[in-house]
């Protein structure tokens, strides 16, 4: 009989993590021989792509900013083992609630309307995930399927609204949302929207509420062992919803990010998915805002060099994901083996 345990320490976590992104890079590199490309080319494109140029490094930061963004919030909830897997649905709350902001008030001043588009944001996708939490909180309802099937509502509101209700009259029948006025676009800073250096405060305000502040320690314990924090007298239901509206928050300030940097606008397709790889991004940063900040950037190198090969290279997008999803299932599952064993036990015979 085999059983899964939690191993007691772990030697040179670092070296078995490089270790397997060398392994994860060999075996893509299998793939991509077999599809009849060089893997050392596709590599270098890759790099090329992402790194070797001011318009590439930008590309890679602009693609950075909203995963970086929704796995802080991933990451909140996570570390109260509240597995938040809504954080694309979030991401389109916050920008449907900013959309509406530039829809209906843009008369108001910029000094009121800009600050209003992200407390709204963070509101919306607060209030979105907070859905799940009151229906764990009060009937013991699972939330990651909630979380889950609301990333299917929100996209379709948004959908609903480029196809109908906020259609612009002047993209002559073309189901486009109305882009936001220039005053409320985020501007450049070094030639990439301003969302870098609000993802930059955003990572020290996470750092800070989960390392520095009683609500990241009561998160840490709720997470750690429900029990004790009933018994320690900490009010679970309040950290539960405080937490979850703060993860849908940032998942919906990342919304709002794209939305007022990227697109200029909104629409169905903006997320890209990049809502279930933060996940993928916040699980292998252990839920630490420092390291999702190193991995987001990692991640972003794959996506923006995998775009730029598609390209330069003529591979099937198909065969990018493909090699992509290979890197990514060998360091997922180093991160399970560093943490865990497998171990065999006899069956005792009567």
């Amino acid at each position: 009989m085999f059983r899964i345990v939690k191993k007691d320490n772990v030697s040179n976590p670092l070296l078995q993590r490089l270790i397997t992104v060398v392994i994860a890079l060999v075996a893509a590199g299998a793939f991509i021989g077999l599809c009849g490309y060089s893997p050392v080319t596709v590599y270098t494109e890759m790099v090329k792509g992402s790194l070797t140029s001011a318009y590439c490094l930008r590309q890679t930061l602009i693609q950075m900013v909203p995963l970086l963004v929704m796995a802080l919030g991933v990451a909140v909830c996570f570390k109260m083992q509240f597995i938040n897997i809504g954080a694309e649905g979030q991401f389109y709350l916050g920008a449907i609630a900013a959309t509406w902001v530039t829809l209906n008030l843009q008369e108001l001043p910029v000094p009121i309307a800009f600050p209003l588009m992200f407390i709204a944001a963070f509101l919306a996708g607060g209030a979105w995930c907070l859905i799940a939490a009151l229906l764990k909180s009060k009937w013991g309802v699972s939330e990651t399927l909630v979380t889950l099937m609301l990333n299917y509502i929100a996209v379709k509101l948004v959908s609903f609204q480029q196809y109908n209700s906020w259609k612009d009259p002047k993209a002559y029948g073309y189901p486009k949302i109305a882009e936001y006025p220039k005053n409320l676009q985020l501007p450049e800073v070094f030639g990439v929207h301003a969302g870098w250096i609000i993802a930059l405060l955003l990572t020290a305000a996470t750092f800070l509420l989960l390392k520095h502040m009683k609500l990241g320690y009561e998160i840490a314990v709720l997470g750690e062992n429900p029990a004790t924090a009933r018994y320690a007298g900490m009010n679970t239901k309040k950290i539960l919803l405080l937490a979850s509206l703060i993860g849908g928050g940032l998942c919906g300030l990342a919304g709002v990010i794209q939305a007022a940097g990227v697109e200029h606008t909104m629409n169905d397709q903006m997320s890209g998915g990049l809502g279930f790889t933060a996940i993928v991004v916040a699980y292998m940063a252990k839920m630490k805002p420092a390291g999702i900040l190193v991995v987001s950037f990692f991640f972003s190198i794959l996506l923006q060099g995998g775009t730029y090969m598609q390209t330069s290279m003529q591979i099937p997008a198909a065969a990018a994901d493909v090699m992509q999803g290979i890197i990514l299932l060998f360091i997922l599952g180093s991160e399970f083996f560093t943490q865990y064993k497998i171990i065999h036990e006899k069956k005792e015979v009567a």
